[in-house]
């Protein structure tokens, strides 16, 4: 893995070099905003990875991401901050972060952290290309492909979603604007409607995380996903106070 951690604290970087190095990666350090994004500029197809504090000396974390995001929509972004406030965190991933590590922060949680989200940026890559090599080599005809195209995964009175064209709707109105992660965590709770998911369980499957995860990274990633959805109409995100998130579109119907 090329790993790029853009970071002011040289004493953290110096700590990461060690642990980078125990699983062999090849890690590069900048230590202020303008020179991420020029090193960045310089490969931006060979980084693997990026971790990014988010208060950073000549040009803050939030402008370094949407600098990096211009140039690639794919890299997977961790975001570092001292900053723990809800506020924060849903910008941060407003900006193109995936996920987002308070410090301060254990080193081997963030290998894991990191672990994890490369091997869900994997899977993701290889299903693509799989997908790719099959519609090569198994011609389809217009309508075919159309009616693939039209197929809904998850239909209710009130709400459908299609995984082949990243599109959910409510009452007949497409839910816009929303980011992968903020698709995949709609379409698991709306895989299985009124199924009460704790955050643990949703850090696992969206996110793979299965012992370390900020449950705060959920929080944020629901608070935006429900904005979304009340452009178009009620709620269907529910809070189960003491547990955790269901999808429920029972009363959504206009």
């Amino acid at each position: 893995m090329k790993l790029l951690m853009i970071e002011d604290n040289k004493s953290v970087s110096e700590m990461m070099q060690m642990f980078f190095k125990k699983e062999d990666w090849d890690a590069h350090f900048a230590y202020d905003g303008i020179q991420a994004v020029k090193m960045f500029k310089e490969t931006p197809n060979d980084w693997d990875m990026i971790t990014l504090d988010l208060n950073l000396p000549g040009m803050d974390g939030m402008q370094v991401s949407a600098e990096i995001r211009k140039l690639s929509p794919t890299v997977p972004i961790i975001m570092l901050t001292a900053r723990d406030s809800e506020s924060d965190q849903v910008l941060g991933l407003e900006m193109g972060a995936d996920d987002y590590v308070t410090k301060p922060f254990s080193p081997i949680t963030l290998i894991a952290r990191i672990k994890a989200l490369d091997r869900r940026a994997k899977l993701g890559s290889n299903k693509a290309a799989t997908d790719d090599a099959a519609a090569s080599t198994a011609p389809v005809t217009e309508a075919e492909e159309s009616a693939e195209d039209n197929r809904f995964e998850v239909t209710t009175d009130n709400f459908r979603l299609n995984s082949k064209t990243r599109e959910a709707y409510l009452n007949g109105e497409q839910i816009k604007d929303l980011t992968p992660k903020e698709f995949d965590l709609l379409k698991t709770l709306a895989t299985k409607p009124r199924q009460v998911f704790s955050r643990e369980q949703l850090l696992q499957l969206v996110w793979d995380y299965e012992y370390y995860g900020d449950e705060r990274t959920v929080d944020a990633h629901i608070k935006k996903l429900r904005q979304k959805i009340e452009k178009v109409g009620p709620q269907i995100i529910q809070t189960v106070w003491g547990v955790g998130y269901k999808f429920d579109d029972t009363g959504a119907g206009k």
